[in-house]
Order: C-alpha cells, then structure tokens, then sequence
C-alpha cells in the first residue's frame, strides 16, 4: 500500500495519527491494534527484523507444531494490512521533531506523524569467523542458535559450545547447564576473561573451558571449532557476544536510553519525549516474541488513549477517520 507518501522535497506530508517504525512482533502487533482503532497508521520496515532469522519456534503460544519467523512475520504482516495498515518497505534515516508532531525521513519519503512508535529491536553480535552465507545454513540447521531462552530445550542432553566469556558467557554457560551436562564455554579471544568465582561457578557445574578460538566451521550435521591446535565438535553454538540496540533514531532526538543502550520507557511504553514510544527489544526486558507483541499492543493503546486527550477521536473526524 502506497498511500499518501510524499517524497523528500516535496509537498507537505499527510500527517498518520502514528509512524511505527520497524516490521517485527512488537511493531506489526502495535499496528494491528492502532489500525482496529480506527488510526492512520504507516509501518515503515526496513526487513530486518531478528524473527526473520528464526528457523523454527516451538516456545510461541498457539502454534503447537512451531512455525518459521518468517511464517509468522508473514501473517502478522497479512493482519494489519487487513485493517489497512500502510505498509512502506524502507529505511527510516531521521526522526525529527516538528512542533508537537513528528517527521519521519527515508531515502525516498517523508512521513508526517502525531505519535512514532520504535520498534527497531536489536543486532546479535555474530562470530566474526563466518560468512554471511555459512551463517545463514548454520542458523538454518540448527547448529548456531541465538537464544536459549527460546530453543534451550532443543540441545536437551546435546553438546554445546558457547562462545563468550566474563559475566555474559558465564552467565550463559550456566543457562544451557540446566539442559545438558556437556557444556564447554570458548573464548572468543586467546584466553577466558573470567574472575576466581566465575570460574568456580563453571567449574562446580561441571562446565569445560576452552581458550584460542581461531576457527569456525560446519562440519557433518555438526559445527567445528578450532581451539589451538585442537578441534572440538559441538550439536549446537551459542554466540554469547551481546547485541547492537538500535536506538539511533530516538537518541537523536532527545530520548533516554540505559548504559547499553535500551531505550528507557514508562509503564506504557512511553520514551522520555513526549509522542515517542517503544517496544520490543528495543527497550530494555527480555528479548521474546511473545513480549515484544505485550509491548507493542500497551504501547498501541497507550498512543490511542494520549492522542485522543489532544483531541476527541470520534468516528467521521479528520484523525478518527481519516480514511
């Protein structure tokens, strides 16, 4: 759906009730929800969304068989545009302030908004060994995973590795340490980055420690890592690297964010400026789809309800119905 997009330079923008910026579960539930409000709602996606990588979930309520992040994405995207979501498949370069209201740029458009919503997420940090397209066939098979919490109960009494050290590798080891007992924890650089109790936490539940990371690679149905002179051969790796918050946009125009980075919200989702809201992974929580979706429908409401003290939202009215 085009809509009413206006290029850069050109006339004014039509100005949509909300601007959300970013296609994942937090940003497309959001939109569900502004659309059946009877809202002008533009999602501008840029497809990157980290769902986009998930092969296969099985810990998402209501499909008992598990389903591709790209099968869900799909449908919730079919959703809002059902409710006549605009939908823009580009980058979003600025967000701007413009009196009360917002101006939302791309390459291409501008995107006149009373409320944005950041939906933006975040970026695992990746083995640096791998390229893209090993990357992409090792994520595919199962044998890189990204998120315990979602797939832990995959590597059940399997072989892991992860790959990290200090707090965070600990922290992770110790994790998959509750659904196998062959856990070794690899340091990415030439040693492990690890105090006394850290290392007696790993060594009391039994977990291996392995330094010198130097090579990664697929092997039959296995993922091989090269550690000094010796290979090891694990079921599955977990990168325990951290992630890139994607907060740029709204830390350009004023918004607070914690020392990683999150955006900062009230209990609703709002930021620190007024009109700009957040969720998903964006803000700091746990990184789960079905959270994001929680978010993304409170910050829904949330802008519903604040844009309706502005100014009554009535059926037939230029912002209640503006279609």
């Amino acid at each position: 759906m085009d809509g009413e997009t206006q290029p850069v330079g050109g006339a004014e923008p039509v100005i949509r009730d909300c601007v959300v910026i970013g296609g994942g579960p937090a940003g497309l539930t959001a939109a569900i929800y502004l659309a059946r409000f009877h809202l002008a709602v533009t999602v501008i996606d840029a497809g990157l969304s980290r769902a986009r990588l998930i092969p296969f979930t099985r810990n998402h309520a209501g499909f008992p068989q598990g389903i591709s992040g790209i099968d869900l994405l799909a449908r919730m995207r079919e959703q809002a545009v059902l409710h006549r979501t605009e939908m823009s498949d580009d980058t979003v370069l600025a967000v701007e302030r413009d009196g009360e209201d917002f101006v939302v740029r791309t390459g291409r458009a501008a995107f006149g908004a009373r409320a944005v919503l950041l939906a933006t997420g975040v970026v695992n940090r990746r083995p640096a060994m791998l390229d893209d397209e090993t990357h992409a066939r090792a994520v595919a098979e199962g044998l890189l995973r990204y998120c315990p919490i979602c797939d832990g109960y995959e590597v059940t009494d399997r072989r892991v590795g992860v790959l990290g050290t200090g707090q965070r590798g600990c922290d992770e080891a110790l994790f998959l340490r509750s659904y196998t007992a062959d856990v070794t924890l690899i340091a990415p650089g030439e040693e492990h980055e690890l105090d006394a109790g850290q290392r007696a936490r790993l060594a009391d539940a039994g977990i291996v420690l392995a330094d010198s990371c130097r090579r990664i690679a697929l092997g039959d149905r296995q993922i091989e890592i090269g550690c000094g002179e010796e290979t090891l051969r694990f079921d599955t790796l977990y990168p325990a690297l951290g992630s890139d918050i994607r907060s740029q946009l709204a830390r350009a125009v004023g918004a607070e964010v914690s020392g990683e980075g999150c955006l900062l919200v009230d209990s609703h989702q709002r930021t620190s400026v007024a009109g700009l809201y957040a969720a998903g992974d964006v803000v700091l929580g746990l990184d789960q789809i079905s959270h994001a979706m929680g978010e993304g429908g409170v910050a829904a409401t949330t802008i519903r309800n604040d844009l309706a003290r502005k100014a009554p939202l009535r059926r037939g009215d230029a912002h209640g119905s503006p279609r």
